[in-house]
């Protein structure tokens, strides 16, 4: 067993949208390297910092990202190599791994699918777009029933009342 812990730059592409792990950022690798009958055994974490943007707000988010590593790189001339397609294991290639792919698809996969910059956001607002979370408590818009947007506009500036017999009807009647 060959314990191996380094500081690496984040290759690219290390992400999915809205949240990633910025090209070229430190990722910090604690790994385990076994020697197995059919290949070399890859364990341990991936640690790095993951930046993006509040799905809800857009505010930026940053994200602390450790994810677990689990790989076998075969031998070109083991069992698993000759029985198994090209994409289905990872093989070493003459006397080193690529470790890359392995860190990609396990980083990429722990990334929030959602991230959040609180677990309570309530968002934008829908009419201004400002963050909820910094307008008052008792903030609203005035909204007029777009089918009686025309009338409105019509009586704006009347604010009588209307007669009581308005539409033909006695106010009587039921």
């Amino acid at each position: 067993m060959l314990p191996v812990q380094r500081q690496v730059p984040a290759p690219a592409a290390l992400a999915v949208e809205p949240i990633g792990v910025r090209e070229g950022s430190t990722l910090t690798l604690d790994l385990r390297l076994e020697s197995v009958v059919e290949g070399i055994y890859v364990s341990g974490t991936v640690s790095g910092e993951a930046a993006g943007e509040c799905v809800r707000c857009l505010t930026p988010v940053s994200v602390a990202v450790t994810t677990r590593v689990d790989e076998l790189f075969v031998y070109p001339e083991s069992t698993s190599a000759e029985t198994t397609e090209e994409d289905e294991v990872r093989r070493i290639e003459g006397d080193y791994i690529d470790l890359e792919p392995a860190v990609r698809d396990a980083v990429v996969l722990d990334l929030p699918l959602s991230p959040l910059c609180t677990e309570n956001c309530r968002g934008l607002c829908v009419n201004c777009g400002e963050r909820l979370d910094d307008l008052p408590a008792d903030h609203t818009h005035e909204t007029i029933d777009p089918r009686w947007a025309a009338l409105a506009e019509r009586f704006a500036g009347n604010n009588e009342d209307p007669p009581a017999d308005a539409g033909g009807r006695d106010s009587q009647e039921s």
